[in-house]
């Protein structure tokens, strides 16, 4: 792993406690460790049905994941296992090892459906482990998938009728699916014709003729195992009934072969990635989503993998007290282009650019944390430091040291002496001018006494002194006004960036977008006529038929992409640039306080 961290035994990422589910913060820490791609590979099945052997094979060990000696389940919740994956150079092979379905002990069914969905939903490659045959009591075992397009919602905005297509998570990479079956007795063969097991599973999710309840059931789970994975296989370990014999292990070999060289890196699209801190942030994303009731939205994740990354890079990168505002914008700007980056390179159907939107509200709240966390570590640094440097002049105040004739003079060299000291200290900080204004401001009566009461001084070099102090002071206001002044103008000067960053990456986005577009509606009707192919060539004709509408529908919806003109592309770009700018622009808290500045500077407070 990149990071050199190297796991010698898995480690419980998901919690289950039957009622709520939580992230192990130690897996967390693994995860935001490695920052090579992944190549994930869940496995869900009843229990007792050998998940865990299989799971220990693939990390290369006889041993590490629980194997239950019992009739009750060993693993609960999800369990990982990091290891370097074997055949893909520079890559992290995590293993998720799913608790068993299906166990009588467990007090809420919705906990299967959860864990069922949290392993599809984060995993490359999808293993479904079950013993005998592909019957219909097997697939009826296999219901989760039915309960997916409740489960999880590709857009946080469908269309008005609310109605989502399970077609539609094709284009998002739904995990490739092998359906891995332990079997004492079974002979490949259909119609005494031998075939093969990826033959034996398709013919086993062939919809059934009839128009009962149980069998309209049967046949919508096979075309939702059809629709979610259209990439599919099927291992069948054949297992001597008196041991574990040559034969099995070299198909257990096999298998663990297979899914070695063919599973692939985690992707959410196309192109995108995911880093083991990607994953990280997809499985705190989807945990928090269940365990509030919301339904896990891919967008969110992605809204949030690009805020963390900000928020990451801004702590990284500053050292509180910055020594200038500009310094902290600087780095700002810098960050924010990542973030924006980070979402623009993982972002998919955020067609309203509502997720883009709602990315630039988050941002600018973060941004307006740091700026609190500046002026505060500024503002008790300055303070500090003077409150050392003064300590000896308050001590002469109060022992009278400066009550004699010629005092005032061994004042002012001792203030200015403070001042200077003060002047010569590096990175204070914006607040710097402010607290030595304050502590100037502490002193002001306490200097007109001295003077006052100096008998070496004439009435009209304490009228001078009173004027060069009132003359002071002034300038010192002059000089907060226009530092504040200047830092609103850098203020306004960092939204007019934040604007135009993020309508350039719209832009470069929306260019590209319709060509990927193209390639997943393409995708996506490649799909649909294969699934109708299958269904005609089953012998369901009035099936196939009803998919006629459906086609046609995403045939004019492809030709509309091909047509794209450049006045939406135009209207799009300006609406939003209109919503961000009223984001950027609203009224925040750093207005509040340079106002608030302001008035108490011209009050003289």
């Amino acid at each position: 792993m990149a990071s050199g961290l190297h796991m010698t035994a898995p480690i419980c990422l998901v919690e289950n406690n039957n009622m709520q589910l939580s992230v192990n913060q130690t897996a967390v820490q693994i995860l935001e460790g490695i920052s090579q791609p992944v190549v994930v590979v869940a496995i869900v099945g009843l229990y007792r049905t050998g998940k865990s052997y299989l799971m220990n094979r693939l990390a290369g060990q006889n041993r590490g994941f629980p194997l239950g000696s019992t009739v009750q389940s060993k693993t609960k919740g999800i369990w990982m296992w990091c290891v370097p994956h074997p055949c893909k150079p520079n890559h992290t092979l995590v293993l998720l090892d799913t608790e068993g379905l299906g166990d009588v002990e467990k007090g809420d069914p919705k906990n299967d459906s959860w864990i069922f969905a949290l392993a599809v939903l984060l995993c490359s490659t999808f293993v479904y482990n079950s013993m005998g045959t592909i019957n219909h009591q097997a697939l009826e075992q296999l219901h989760y998938v039915t309960e997916l397009t409740k489960l999880i919602r590709a857009q946080s905005f469908p269309e008005k009728d609310g109605a989502e297509d399970s077609t539609e998570f094709v284009s998002f990479f739904f995990p490739h699916f092998i359906w891995a079956v332990w079997d004492f007795t079974l002979e490949l063969k259909l119609n005494d014709h031998p075939i093969t097991e990826d033959e034996y599973l398709e013919n086993a999710l062939k919809l059934m003729g009839g128009n009962n309840s149980r069998i309209q059931a049967s046949n919508l789970l096979r075309e939702c195992i059809r629709h979610f994975f259209p990439k599919r296989k099927s291992d069948i370990e054949n297992i001597p009934e008196h041991q574990l014999g040559p034969k099995f292990l070299t198909q257990a070999k096999n298998f663990c072969s297979y899914i070695l060289t063919q599973a692939r890196t985690k992707t959410l699209r196309e192109g995108v990635t995911v880093t083991g801190n990607r994953l990280k942030t997809l499985v705190v994303t989807y945990v928090d989503a269940i365990n509030t009731g919301a339904v896990p939205c891919l967008e969110n994740a992605m809204k949030t993998l690009a805020a963390n990354h900000y928020s990451e890079q801004m702590s990284q990168r500053l050292a509180l007290p910055t020594d200038t505002l500009q310094e902290l914008l600087d780095v700002h700007a810098d960050c924010e282009k990542e973030a924006i980056e980070v979402f623009m390179n993982h972002s998919f159907k955020d067609d309203k650019q509502e997720f883009q939107k709602s990315l630039v509200e988050v941002i600018k709240d973060k941004k307006e944390h740091f700026l609190q966390q500046n002026e505060e570590a500024s503002l008790k640094y300055c303070q500090s430091r003077l409150d050392e440097m003064s300590q000896v002049l308050r001590e002469s105040i109060s022992a009278g040291t400066f009550s004699v004739p010629g005092g005032y003079k061994l004042y002012r060299e001792a203030k200015e002496s403070i001042e200077w000291k003060y002047s010569q200290i590096p990175r204070k900080g914006v607040k710097a001018n402010e607290v030595l204004q304050s502590f100037l401001q502490s002193q002001a009566s306490i200097e007109e006494s001295i003077w006052q009461a100096d008998k070496a001084l004439t009435d009209g070099e304490k009228a001078i002194a009173e004027e060069w102090v009132s003359k002071e002071a002034a300038e010192r206001e002059q000089e907060m006004l226009k530092q504040k002044l200047l830092e609103q103008q850098q203020h306004m000067e960092a939204q007019e960036k934040t604007l135009q960053e993020n309508i350039d990456q719209l832009k470069e986005k929306l260019e590209n977008e319709r060509e990927n577009l193209i390639k997943e509606q393409n995708m996506i009707l490649e799909h649909k006529l294969k699934v109708q192919k299958d269904l005609l060539n089953e012998g369901f004709r009035e099936k196939s038929e009803s998919m006629d509408a459906e086609i046609k529908k995403l045939k004019s919806r492809l030709a509309a992409t091909e047509k794209n003109t450049t006045s939406w592309f135009t209207q799009a770009v300006e609406g939003f640039g209109r919503d961000v700018l009223k984001i950027v622009t609203a009224p925040i808290r750093f207005v509040d306080r340079i106002v608030t500045g302001m008035v108490s500077l011209f009050k003289g407070n």
